[in-house]
């Protein structure tokens, strides 16, 4: 259903059946339309006013165009309350572009919430160009989250190898105490777990605390470390270090010990044993668990719009943003949608490199 939704918008259509019915034998789109495609939008709209759903339609042509929403909720006001012809209500509508949009916005099939979402627009005149400058956010936006889930895959791996190692050949108490910590954040809520990172790393917080304690730092020149990418980074790494971890150790486990003391005993130093013996050995765990990071941080919503501030908030809160706020479905969808084809071209890549599951030789 969301998948259909970012293509499909009978919204218009339905509220202006009269017009949109008028619209469709027009065809020389650089003059004016028919006297009764006017008549048919004035009755549109009389009706609209009546059941009090003129402002879903001035709603709805202003995402086209700003500037539609008072253009239609004036003209509306002035044809139900005063009779006034719709050409005289406002000089606009003598504006040919003004029919165009109306009868691109009426089309059930569109490509406008898929070219939004990569910054692009199906101008008045049909051709496709960017948008304005001022609205050019989402490219941006992907650009930012691939860049977070980057970030945060590669400080996972940097922290989970050898804590994933460490877990692998432990045994007894201390193993399940390695386990344990692995295993402490699933106990938690989200929310609690991302909450406690704002106390930690706020301005009045623990790690400032410290430092000036310390006299690393005035009372005046505290770090900004949360409500910005920092922050953002930060908490994401906590709360998916267990997602590399766990399946990184299991693959570091099934290593007989044999192969490095082989290698050792012929003479590879520790460093030279690693690099051609024991990495490349654990390469599926490592692939396992970076994608399983990366791919949940590209959808991570929780998080950024928690501690995120303006400079960390990803492309799901923009998702949320459509479908909760300016209730934008169809951009919200384009938008999941775009992402899903994003993650599904990341999971064949990932497969390509180390088929997971498969021996490796």
């Amino acid at each position: 259903m969301i998948l259909w939704k970012s293509i499909h918008d009978p919204e218009v259509a339905a509220l202006l059946p009269a017009t949109t019915a008028s619209l469709e034998s027009w065809s020389d789109e650089t003059m004016l339309p028919p006297s009764a495609s006017f008549d048919a939008l004035a009755s549109d709209m009389r009706n609209l006013v009546e059941v009090a759903r003129i402002g879903e339609l001035a709603l709805r042509l202003n995402r086209e165009q700003p500037g539609f929403r008072q253009l239609v909720e004036r003209s509306a006001a002035k044809i139900h309350d005063e009779g006034t012809p719709l050409v005289e209500t406002d000089r606009r509508w003598s504006d040919p572009a003004s029919w165009r949009l109306i009868k691109r916005a009426s089309e059930p099939y569109t490509p406008r919430y898929l070219l939004n979402a990569v910054d692009m627009r199906v101008t008045p005149d049909g051709t496709i160009g960017r948008q304005d400058e001022q609205r050019q956010i989402y490219l941006r936006l992907f650009a930012r989250t691939i860049l977070v889930a980057a970030i945060v895959t590669g400080l996972c791996a940097l922290i989970g190898y050898p804590f994933a190692y460490a877990l692998s050949v432990s045994e007894g108490m201390l193993r399940s105490a390695l386990y344990f910590v692995v295993m402490l954040p699933f106990w938690t809520s989200l929310l609690v777990r991302t909450t406690a990172w704002i106390v930690i790393l706020q301005r009045q917080g623990v790690v400032n605390e410290l430092l000036v304690s310390a006299g690393l730092i005035a009372d005046n020149e505290r770090f900004a470390l949360i409500y910005n990418f920092f922050g953002t980074v930060i908490a994401m790494v906590y709360v998916l270090l267990p997602f590399f971890i766990l399946p990184l150790q299991a693959v570091m486990r099934g290593i007989p010990g044999q192969y490095v003391r082989a290698a050792e005993s012929l003479g590879g130093n520790p460093a030279r044993v690693f690099r051609r013996i024991y990495l490349p050995m654990t390469m599926p765990g490592i692939v396992a668990g970076g994608a399983l990071v990366f791919i949940l941080s590209l959808g991570y919503y929780v998080t950024p719009a928690l501690v995120g501030g303006r400079t960390g908030q990803l492309i799901s809160n923009q998702i949320a943003f459509h479908i909760q706020s300016s209730l934008n479905w169809g951009l919200a969808a384009a938008l999941g949608t775009l992402l899903l084809m994003l993650v599904i071209l990341i999971s064949m890549v990932f497969s390509r490199v180390v088929p997971i599951g498969r021996p490796q030789r």
